[in-house]
């Protein structure tokens, strides 16, 4: 027995349901870097990284000083990969599926810049040298070929509202990486010792 009594399950179906593309979203996405977008990107401190392979999909936070994501043409974009767990979820799939999308976020803006493309994974050392910070540079860099662009309007930074300091403030009583990590593993795990020691290790280890 279905779970659902109505779902849609064909491209005519969400046509009805949903209607015709309004004019200007159409207008906003483009087969390259506008200057207005790659302004949007040199601001941006984060994006979200989302990749697909045999695994499944993947969706994976890149954040750094403003202008990370370097925009190298009006075609191509260079992302560092920086320290982090070593799952390497992002590459796996790269290796596997070219294809990426990148979420560009802006504290305190309510638009957000969507990237499509293809990802190859560089390991030239003059690259990596033009992306190393504190004197380290990054394992690799992702060079994105730009298939389109488009900003997303703020209706879903509103409603969330993301950027507003009373909402920032209700999340006071969620637990910590510690305790996440001490329910998951059903005991044999300190979490309060791994909390204590969390803030140094992540200034440590930042690049």
């Amino acid at each position: 027995m279905a779970r659902w009594s109505r779902t849609v399950a064909t491209q005519e179906e969400l046509a009805l349901l949903y209607g015709s593309v309004a004019p200007a979203s159409l207008h906003k996405e483009v087969p390259a870097i506008a200057p207005c977008y790659r302004a949007l990107i040199e601001a941006s401190p984060f994006c979200v990284l989302a990749t697909s392979g045999p695994g499944g999909l993947d969706a994976s936070p890149r954040g750094d000083a403003p202008g990370f994501v370097v925009v190298e043409d009006e075609r191509t974009l260079l992302l560092p990969d920086r320290r982090g767990n070593n799952r390497l979820d992002s590459l796996h799939n790269i290796v596997s599926d070219p294809r990426v999308a990148l979420l560009f976020l802006i504290p305190g803006r309510g638009e957000t810049l969507r990237v499509n493309g293809r990802a190859e994974i560089v390991l030239d050392a003059a690259l990596l040298a033009r992306f190393a910070v504190q004197g380290k540079a990054p394992a690799c860099v992702l060079a994105v070929t730009v298939e389109s662009v488009f900003f997303q309007c703020a209706r879903a930074l509103l409603r969330s509202r993301l950027w507003d300091p009373e909402a920032i403030a209700r999340d006071r009583a969620l637990p910590s990486a510690g305790q996440m990590l001490a329910a998951l593993a059903e005991g044999g795990f300190d979490g309060d010792a791994y909390d204590l020691a969390l803030p140094a290790r992540q200034r440590s280890t930042l690049y």
